[in-house]
């Protein structure tokens, strides 16, 4: 896949993600699938209030955020003005900031373990309001990375439904960077297909044409929209 060499500069974020939109018009076409069936989660993590505007005056709506704490400082105020804003946390959660993620959250999707999972069921029900969810699947069984591990997925599923009483749409993975993603989104697509789950959250800037000719419903592109981030930031805050 080839795509503009991402630059972050406000002029060209249209331009880079009017780039995205036709290969992802491409890919879907390539495999016989419609456009509406796939959903562009543009990730603005790293990325401030004023680098996002372009894209929500263009008309996009549904952003992905890897931290809590830096999701609020940007999204509080600009869903005063942007009503209709969907918002996805794509990054690993603590227990004890679930809470704030399912206030702020339309969609979690980093589900890993069932202390995970009882945090986010009792603030829903707390709060009473309803994120969609997902469970993330590390499907190179990672040490260093988040997600389940595909062979403990169905005990996780099954803790999330019965015990929690949590109803999980989905499933989201990244990939090991050192290795061929189709087989990784081939046993994402198989494994969604295993348990009737119709969200399938895979693809980032690099790969996501594939994702979406493997299965993807939703595709997670920063870097091809936004440019490169800035690598002299501070480390991540935990979230």
């Amino acid at each position: 896949m080839t795509l503009l060499t991402p630059i972050p500069h406000l002029d060209q974020t249209l331009e880079a993600l009017a780039n995205v939109r036709a290969h992802m018009t491409r890919a879907c076409r390539d495999c016989g699938r419609l456009e509406a069936d796939v959903e562009l989660v543009c990730v603005s993590k790293g990325f401030d209030a004023e680098a996002i505007q372009p894209l929500l005056a263009s008309g996009e709506r549904v952003f992905g955020e890897n931290r809590v704490q830096e999701a609020r400082q940007k999204w509080i105020e600009l869903r005063r003005k942007y009503h209709d804003i969907e918002l996805h946390l794509i990054g690993p959660l603590q227990s004890n900031k679930a809470a704030e993620a399912v206030d702020l959250f339309d969609v979690i999707e980093t589900i890993d373990r069932p202390k995970i999972a009882e945090a986010i069921a009792q603030a829903m029900r707390s709060s009473g309001k309803n994120p969609r969810l997902l469970v993330q699947v590390n499907t190179g069984e990672e040490p260093q990375k988040s997600g389940v591990a595909p062979s403990e997925l169905s005990d996780l599923l099954a803790y999330c439904r019965l015990s929690a009483g949590l109803h999980i749409e989905g499933l989201m993975c990244i990939p090991p960077v050192d290795q061929l993603v189709s087989p990784h989104f081939a046993l994402m697509r198989r494994l969604s297909s295993d348990f009737g789950l119709s969200l399938l959250s895979m693809g980032m800037s690099e790969d996501f044409d594939l994702a979406i000719q493997l299965g993807a419903t939703q595709v997670r592109v920063g870097s091809a929209i936004f440019g490169v981030r800035d690598r002299t930031e501070k480390p991540p805050i935990s979230i």
